[in-house]
């Protein structure tokens, strides 16, 4: 649920503040008040593209906050699927737009607009009239009634999803390996010839990195030679080395040592220090006596080095990539010698996952098939609620075997007849856009039950509306808002007047300058308001009345 929204230098709005509630949200205005800017700052935090003329004129920046509470276990489980935190059950989009970037942030860290957007689907679902013409495509339409076949279909796609590409792999596989006689000699002859060059050197997995360890050592032998034996004699006993120090150290604490508590102390740390020592001297002693430079062994050494990274250069970056590709290259020689057994080993593997796949897109198509059936009458049913008197709605899914996907082969259309005695036709060929914003509104309340999503928001669902089909969609919407909360921009009065909570949108002019505002409406305030959407500037006592019985009959709808 979308809790609040703070805005900040955004076009005409200098800081507006909104707390939204459960249930219906109504925004409200006159006509260029700003309520799409209100829609539009959402879309912006949500990772729509920021252009820096949004700031307002004199600012330095722009601000959007969204904070969302997520109940919903699936969300839950979306979000840490995208690693973003959560703070106590919210989550808090904040976007700043300035003169010559954004910057994102979820709960304070730091993210791209793609996960901006990658997150707002799992948030909030905003229909206005790209949404609407999106209904148009049958891809769309696909998606629709695969939502309301659930979870049965879902299992299936998933297993065809991954046979798809079983079978793609192999299809391009025998594609890519068609090849002539001689392209196979030469292929062939080629591999062997690598596969003995590699077989030959007898690598060890790791052999490069020890290598090159044991030729540094030995290039740079006389170096540590004389860094060791200097290193020794600067803390050794002779020569007023630092263990020498350390022994008249001791002597002059131990000769006083008994005189005061303290120098005890540090009496044993400088034979905790000189004890170190000790035992440093001797391993770095040990160390030195223990160097030899072998010359026929630094050749051998530097001999297989060269030979290994020859290969290297030649066939991956380390001794295991090598064997990787002395293993591909064994395959590809057994492959061309008996390369009829071949391909027609993996023609025949093609056929077998197209079969498979097949037999699941049947599956598929048949589920899809008894749900739109289903989908089809229950649209049927909410298009009469919404005025759409003997429209006739019906689902179209037809397969095609040639054109199978990882969704199947299935191509969905929706059809529809809003005038008696014509028939169903595409939605493209006869819906208006006022007609779409209609049935998109019947497929959210049809599909309430299954949608995970709990905030929508519908911008110009009341375009080309008036009268008793006004009154049809603000029912809807009543209904619908009982299980999700909405937020809803309307200009018509039959609509505002089933808000759970009402909000007016308002344009003033402070010091010179234009102000959006936006305020919520106690329940006499909303009356008024729906009385000025009623009647115009001067508010009648007629008007008045009409608006509080409107109120009221709203009420008693929302009740049933």
């Amino acid at each position: 649920m979308l809790e609040s929204l703070h805005v900040k230098n955004l076009a005409l709005i200098d800081e507006a503040e909104v707390q939204f509630g459960k249930g219906l949200n109504i925004l409200t205005g006159e006509t260029g008040a700003g309520k799409s800017i209100i829609i539009g700052s959402i879309n912006l935090a949500l990772g729509a593209k920021a252009d820096r003329e949004m700031i307002r004129t004199g600012a330095e920046y722009a601000l959007v906050e969204l904070v969302f509470l997520v109940e919903e276990p699936a969300q839950k489980e979306a979000i840490e699927a995208m690693e973003l935190p959560l703070e106590e059950d919210r989550v808090i989009l904040q976007r700043r737009i300035m003169e010559n970037r954004s910057v994102c942030k979820v709960c304070g860290e730091t993210v791209t607009a793609r996960q901006l957007k990658q997150l707002a689907e799992i948030l909030i679902d905003i229909h206005g009239q790209h949404e609407h013409q999106s209904l148009l495509k049958t891809a769309k339409q696909l998606e629709i009634l695969d939502v309301y076949a659930g979870g049965s279909l879902a299992e299936k796609k998933a297993a065809l999803k991954e046979i798809y590409r079983q079978y793609r792999e192999a299809a391009r596989e025998l594609t890519e390996n068609e090849t002539d006689e001689e392209t196979r000699r030469k292929e062939c002859a080629l591999a062997e010839f690598e596969c003995a060059e590699i077989e030959e050197a007898a690598l060890v997995p790791g052999e490069d990195e020890e290598l090159e360890k044991t030729y540094q050592k030995m290039n740079h032998a006389r170096k540590i030679e004389e860094a060791a034996a200097a290193a020794h004699a600067l803390c050794g006993y002779e020569n007023d080395g630092a263990g020498s120090a350390i022994g008249r150290a001791l002597r002059e604490i131990k000769s006083v040592s008994a005189y005061d508590e303290t120098l005890q102390e540090y009496e044993k740390q400088l034979l905790d220090i000189d004890s170190l020592l000790n035992d440093y001297n001797r391993g770095m002693a040990a160390y030195i006596a223990g160097l030899s430079f072998d010359g026929g062994a630094f050749e051998q050494t530097e001999t297989r080095l060269n030979l290994v990274n020859h290969l290297k250069a030649k066939y991956g970056s380390c001794v295991e990539e090598i064997l990787a590709y002395q293993k591909k290259m064994r395959e590809t020689i057994e492959k061309y010698r008996d390369y009829d057994a071949y391909r027609e080993k993996l023609a025949s593997q093609v056929e077998d996952l197209r079969k498979k796949a097949l037999r699941l897109c049947r599956e598929l198509s048949d589920i899809r098939s008894e749900n739109a059936e289903a989908l089809a009458k229950q649209m049927q049913q909410a298009l009469l609620d919404l005025n759409f008197e003997q429209a006739v709605f019906e689902i179209r899914v037809e397969g095609n075997e040639d054109h199978i996907g990882e969704n199947g082969y299935d191509q969905i259309c929706f059809l529809i007849s809003t005038n008696p005695g014509e028939p169903p036709k595409d939605l493209s060929q006869t819906a208006s856009g006022g007609e779409l914003s209609r049935i998109m509104l019947a497929l959210k309340t049809v599909l309430a039950d299954k949608d995970e999503i709990e905030t929508l928001i519908f911008d110009e669902i009341d375009t080309g509306i008036s009268g008793r089909t006004a009154w049809k969609v603000a029912e809807k919407m009543g209904i619908l808002g009982k299980g999700h909360q909405l937020i809803c921009i309307t200009h018509l009065p039959q609509i505002a007047a089933m808000a759970d909570t009402h909000f007016v949108i308002e344009k003033q002019v402070a010091k010179g300058r234009s102000l959006t505002g936006i305020r919520e409406l106690t329940g006499e305030e909303s009356v008024k308001e729906l009385a000025r959407m009623l009647g115009g500037d001067q508010i009648t006592e007629a008007a008045l009345q009409n608006a509080e019985e409107m109120r009221e009959l709203a009420g008693k709808t929302k009740q049933y």
